[in-house]
Parts: structure tokens; sequence; C-alpha cells
């Protein structure tokens, strides 16, 4: 008994005491696995540029924070993130360390291109984003290539492809170098049309800048695919049917489907014409007192029971808005009211003006001039920042940075200023050539080839100056002429000129003498009002008549020798052309007035005018220009006009006659050379029609019908011992066409003059060519 006690307490203790343990052991298991769940460290591995402490400030877990997956993922999310490196691995190490296995991106070296000759490398760099020392991640290739691949897309290579290469370098740098197929060229194969009844295919065709593709097209670029060109074509076609009548006009569809060969587009576009409108009933709504209702009636374009067209619509808001504007409402607005009738296919309009809150303008930007300086467009608005907003003078300001010639397309758009009540304006430009090399050549009877050549610069150094190297070159003329214009001297609207010229002429063919001429002058113009102009001027020139021929005119051996010409003179100019280039409408009219003898040998009064009047025929593609001139000169103080000094016309100032080839000629006993002796009165007149030919607009080629029709008489005295044929105001008339091409290297003009009225002793000319190029 006693035995089975001691034993059973032997149990218990042994149990009591293995428990101890058991829970002594459980302590220090727990102790361990919490040390382990804790990171006490972050190691860093296979970093070569990238310090560990950039590494970890990426990571979600840092030392003493606790392990767990979640925060993991996350970490590795954002170091793949960053781009810096193409693999990472975190690993659990002993001892509650985090071991982090890095793979560095490389750092690019250099960037190339290969196989590309459509377009240039520096084009190409500026489209993609990798550049030199910049870290390499193949997303960032695959974008660059998506992008190199549009670019060529919208260069109409739509077969174009992009293969990106690497070469790895030392020190974990790779060069980049994408590989290029450009393919051919995506043409457009055809265009067509559904759903459209009014228009045929070919007239619309018309209408799109979108062109089918010819093998006579080597100069377009429009016959190659664009989408972007595609969705202005919609544009164009909404607009087009818009001026026609068709208001509720839609294009439905516009699909381009590649060929088969991906060489070429077949374009569909499906419209909805809908029906034609006309113009019902317009009227003026003004909310301005002070208006005169009538007078903004004036100014309404469209016509009752004609068609209706959206560009007469535009045309009107913007005179009623240039009328209020010059009134004084300068904040006017104007808006049409359009009740459009649908059983009776007609639109009214009501044109209501308001008077707009007062805005200020807040700051004027010049966008697009790279080469010409700001203040040469600023100098032509004549409006600064804290002027009050007048659309009267923002659209002057349009005109007349337009008729500076320097920019092909000149835009003026507002946008919100800093304060409701401010507006910016952008002056959009966009520069053109204002250089030109230009070369004529003549064929004649009698002098065979005639050839000039020229220098102009309208806009030297961006400054808005005026240069001009002149040079006329044949067997029978040298002249060179230079000529200077400052625009704004001293700052001031006011032009200061020089000139230097010279020249040496060979007339012994037409007047048995020949003429060394050199001078130089200076010239001030200023405006006098927005369609007058005033310049003054003052020319020294000596003339040495020589190798005058012993059978010559006694006119022309009265005037051999040395003399000198100091000449004052004005001219004052009116002028309403729309552009002073290539005007299409308006009138210029210049009278010109000079006066020799303040100082020199020769004393004379000339006066020449000038005259010019263009109006649109048919769309301001038509054209019928009207040209005048008319010229004087005079003796004074007892002595006579010499013949060198009188007015000489033909081949240029006289389509269909020589240099010289019309006036009074010297017959008699002394005159076998049949001199040319000039006159002292001229006239000549020009009625012109040009008109394109029926090619296609962007190919630059025009025709032209032509007279001219004039008189050249009143030869200075030649003396007794001859005779003078023509010296009187029998007129000349020729007829002839003209061809004319704006070629890429400059413009071509062709012209074929026929004499249909002349003198039996006049010297024709049927053909003259000239040519020019711009840079």
């Amino acid at each position: 008994m006693v035995g089975i006690k001691r034993v059973g307490k032997a149990i218990i203790a042994t149990f009591i005491i293995g428990s101890f343990f058991a829970v002594g052991s459980l302590v220090v298991s727990t102790k361990n696995a919490a040390a382990q769940s804790v990171v006490r460290g972050v190691v860093v591995k296979g970093n070569q540029r990238i310090e560990p402490e950039t590494i970890e400030s990426y990571m979600r877990l840092s030392r003493g924070d606790k392990y767990d997956s979640a925060s993991i993922n996350d970490s590795l999310k954002s170091l793949f993130r960053t781009g810096l490196f193409s693999d990472v691995r975190i690993e659990r190490g002993a001892g509650g360390i985090l071991i982090v296995n890095v793979v560095e991106n490389p750092i690019i070296n250099r960037v190339s291109f290969e196989g590309n000759k459509e377009l240039k490398d520096e084009d190409l760099a500026k489209e993609v984003e990798l550049r030199p020392r910049i870290v390499f991640t193949r997303a960032r290739v695959q974008n660059d290539a998506a992008r190199i691949v549009e670019l060529y897309r919208r260069a109409g290579r739509f077969a174009a492809s992009v293969e990106p290469k690497i070469i790895e370098r030392s020190q974990n740098r790779v060069d980049l170098i994408f590989e290029i197929n450009e393919g051919p060229v995506t043409t457009v194969s055809r265009i067509n049309f559904i759903g459209n009844r009014s228009f045929s295919d070919s007239q619309l065709r018309s209408v799109v800048s979108t062109e089918e593709s010819a093998w006579y097209k080597f100069f377009s670029a429009t016959d190659n695919y664009d989408p972007d060109r595609l969705a202005f074509d919609k544009e164009l076609l909404r607009r087009h049917y818009l001026k026609n009548g068709f208001v509720d006009f839609q294009v439905l569809s516009a699909v381009a489907e590649l060929a088969r060969d991906g060489k070429s587009f077949f374009i569909t576009i499906t419209v909805d014409e809908g029906d034609e409108y006309k113009f019902g009933p317009t009227e003026v709504d003004s909310q301005v007192a002070e208006l005169d209702i009538d007078k903004l009636r004036s100014k309404i374009k469209t016509t009752e029971n004609e068609i209706y067209n959206a560009g007469l619509v535009d045309e009107t808001v913007e005179s009623l808005t240039v009328e209020a504007g010059k009134e004084g409402f300068a904040f006017a607005r104007v808006r049409p009211r359009v009740d459009k009738n649908t059983e009776d296919k007609t639109v009214s309009l009501t044109f209501a003006v308001e008077e707009g809150a007062r805005v200020y303008i807040d700051r004027i930007d010049i966008v697009g001039n790279t080469r010409t300086l700001d203040i040469v467009v600023r100098r032509e608005i004549q409006l600064v920042e804290g002027d009050a907003y007048n659309r009267f003078l923002v659209d002057k300001a349009r005109r007349r940075i337009t008729a500076l010639g320097f920019f092909s397309k000149v835009d003026i758009k507002q946008s919100p200023g800093s304060a409701p009540d401010r507006v910016n304006l952008t002056v959009y430009v966009t520069e053109k050539s204002t250089g030109q090399f230009s070369v004529g050549a003549g064929f004649s009877s009698s002098e065979a080839i005639i050839g000039d050549l020229s220098i102009t610069e309208r806009n030297l150094m961006g400054r808005g100056q005026f240069l001009r190297l002149r040079t006329s070159l044949s067997f029978k003329r040298q002249q060179v002429d230079i000529r200077f214009t400052e625009p704004y001297f001293l700052g001031r609207k006011m032009s200061f000129g020089i000139d230097i010229f010279g020249s040496d002429t060979n007339q012994q063919q037409e007047s048995s003498f020949s003429a060394r001429t050199t001078g130089a002058g200076f010239r001030f113009g200023f405006p006098v009002s927005e369609t007058v102009t005033f310049s003054t001027r003052y020319n020294f020139t000596n003339t040495n008549i020589r190798n005058v021929d012993s059978t010559a005119s006694p006119a022309i051996q009265g005037s051999a020798g040395k003399a000198n010409a100091s000449t004052v003179g004005f001219s004052l100019t009116y002028s309403t052309l729309d552009n002073p280039f290539e005007p299409t409408t308006g009138a210029r009219l210049t009278i010109d007035q000079d006066v020799a003898g303040l100082g020199g040998d020769v004393y004379f009064s000339r006066t020449n005018v000038q005259g010019s009047y263009y109006l649109p025929v048919y769309k301001k593609k038509v054209i019928a220009s009207f040209f005048a001139s008319g010229g004087v000169i005079a003796g004074w103080n007892g002595k006579q006009v010499r013949v060198v000094d009188s007015f000489f016309k033909g081949s240029d100032s006289f389509r269909g006659f020589e240099r010289s080839g019309i006036g009074p000629r010297e017959t008699g006993t002394a005159a076998i050379n049949d001199d040319s002796l000039g006159g002292k009165v001229f006239a000549i007149g020009t009625a012109e029609l040009s008109f394109p030919v029926g090619l296609p607009e962007t190919w630059g080629v025009r025709g032209a019908l032509f007279t001219d029709v004039g008189t050249l008489f009143d030869a200075p005295t030649p003396g007794s011992a001859t005779a003078l044929q023509g010296d009187k105001a029998s007129l000349r008339a020729t007829v002839g066409a003209s061809l004319l091409y704006k070629s890429p290297l400059g413009p071509l003009r062709f012209d074929f003059s026929l004499p249909v009225k002349k003198e039996s002793f006049d010297k024709t000319e049927f053909f003259r060519f000239s040519a020019g190029t711009s840079f």
C-alpha cells in the first residue's frame, strides 16, 4: 500500500516537472517566431548605379516593420514602377534579414535611326522620348517605335515598320537602334461618294483636299492618305453643301480601306444631302438705339428667294460687327437667329445686334514667327495691352499684317484673360519665303536673247527691311541697281531708302548711241491715311552719251557727252488692294512728279501716272484686271529734252513689241540708221483676264488673255536735215495669251503676243518668257 502511494507521488512529480519544461519550451519557441516576423535589416544585392538607400526608399517595408506578404507585393510593384529595374526578387533571410535582389535596366548610350530617307534624323529624334543617359525600358522602346510608325503614317506611308535593336556596351550601357523600313507612299487609288444626288462624284472630289493618285501628280502631296486630312475633308464637304442651300447636310461616314497590296487606299464617303433651302425674309434687330438701322440693313449680304449660303450669313455678321465698330460700338455682338421652314424650304434670318460688355486686352502674343521679329508684327497692330478690345482694329491689324507680304497665313484669335473682363489676343502667322531670285528672258528678231536677273529680300534678317540687287544682261545692255528700304525709320511710321544704280546700254541698233549712267539717291515716305501714302526723293545721275554714230540723228548727236542731272520728286499713292502682291480686288493709283535742274546740267519736268483696278469675276478664281499708265516730260530754263531722258516703250511695258519698238523714228537724208528717238508723251492701257485652266489648283497653273493699247509720240526735235515718221498719236494694239505657272522652282510666265494695229516701222516681238524662284 505504501509502495503504491510512493509510485503515485513519483508519477505526479514527473508530470509536474514535464509540464514545466514543456511550457518553457513553448515560450522560447514563441519568442523565436516573433523575432522571425520582424524585419531586422535590408540587404540589397545586384545594384550597380543605384544606392541601396534609394532602393529602400521605394519599398513598403523598412527596418523594424512587421513582415507580411502584402507589404512584399507592394514593394515589388513600387520598385518595378520606377522603371529602373528589369527584374526584382525579395527573399527572407535568416535573422529577420530581407534580401532584395535587383537587375538594373541599362542606361542608353546612343540613339540612332537606320533606313530612314523620307524623314530626317532630327525630325525622328524630336518624336521619341528616349535620349542618351536615360534608363532603358522595353515599354518606352515600344512606345517610341509606335510613335515613329505614326509619324510615317501622317506622311502617307502606312506600310512603314520599325524594329528596335540594342547593342550592349560596357558598364551596363546600350546603344538603341531603330531599324526603319519606310515602305512606299500609301496613295489614294479612288474616292467614292454615296448618297450624293445634287453634285457628281467629280464635283465633290474637287471640293475635298485629298486627291486621287495619278502618274502626273509628282509634285502633289495631297494624293497620299492622311486620316487628319480626311477629317478636314468632311468639314470641307459640310461647308460646300451649306453654301449651296443644303442646311441639313450630314456626312454619315468616311471609310478608308487599305488595298491588299498595302500600297493604296480606297476612300468611301457616305453623305445625306437633305433638301435644298432658299433664303426667306432677313431683318436686323438692333438693341443699340444709336445705330442707324437703315445703314445696318444695307450691310446685309443675303437676298430673299436666293439659294441659302452659310458663307453669306457669316459675311453679314462680319459686316454688321465692323459697321457697329466704326460707329463707336466696338463691343457690339451680332447673333443670327435662324427660323427654318421645312414646308416652304426657306430659312428666315434675324440679325440681333446687342451692345456687349466692355472688354480689355490682357496680353498680345505672336506665334509662328520663327524668323520675323515680334516688333515687325506688333507695330502693325494699333492696339496694346490694356486697351479696350476693338473688333474693327483687330480686323484692321489682320489686313495690315497680311499686307506685309511676309506670311502665307494670318489669323488672330482671342481667349479668356486673367479676369472676366479681360481677353488675350494671339496672332498666329505662317511664314513664307520673302526672298526671291528671278530671271527673265525674251526673244526678239533684233536682239535675240534678253536676260534679267534680280535678288530680292523683302524681310531682311527678319526686320522687315527691303533689299534688292538687280542686274540686266544682254548683248546690248548691262544694268545694276541696289535698293534698300527701312520701313520704320527711327522707330516711326516713316520709310527711308537708299538707291545706287548704274547701266551701260548699247542702243546702236535702235538709236545709234551708247549710254553709261551712274547715280545714287535717297528717299523718304510716310502714310497720309490708311489708303494714301506720300514719298519724296532726290537722285543725282551722271550720264555719258558716247559712241555716237556719225550718221546718227542730229537730236542724238546734240545729246553726246557727259551731263549731270540733279532731280527731286515725289510720289502720291492711293491703294485699296486686298493684297499688294497677289491682288484680287481693289484699285491703286500712283502719281509721280520729278523735276531736274536744281543743280546739274539737265532741266526737265516729268510726270507719270499709273493706275490699276482688279475685279473678281467668279469666286476670286477668274480675275479681271485693268492697267493704265501715262507720262509727259518737258524741258525748262531754255533747255530741250534729251533723247536719253525721253520715254522708250516696248517689251515688258508694251507686249508684242521689242524694247524701244514703238514711237517716233527719224528718216530723211541724214537718218540712214532708222533711229528710235523715244517720245515726250505716252499712254498705255491694258485689260487682262486671268483664269484657271482646268488643271488641279495645287499645280499652280493659270492662263490669261490680254490686250495692250497705247501710243508714244512728240520726239525731241531732231533738226532740219531729217524728217520724222510716227511722231503722232497713232494707236498701237496687241492681243495675246499668257501661261502662268507657280513651279517648285518659282513663278514662270510665258507671253505670246500678236500686234493687231501697228506702224510699218515698229519692231515686233512675238514671245517673251520670264522666270523666278523664292528663297
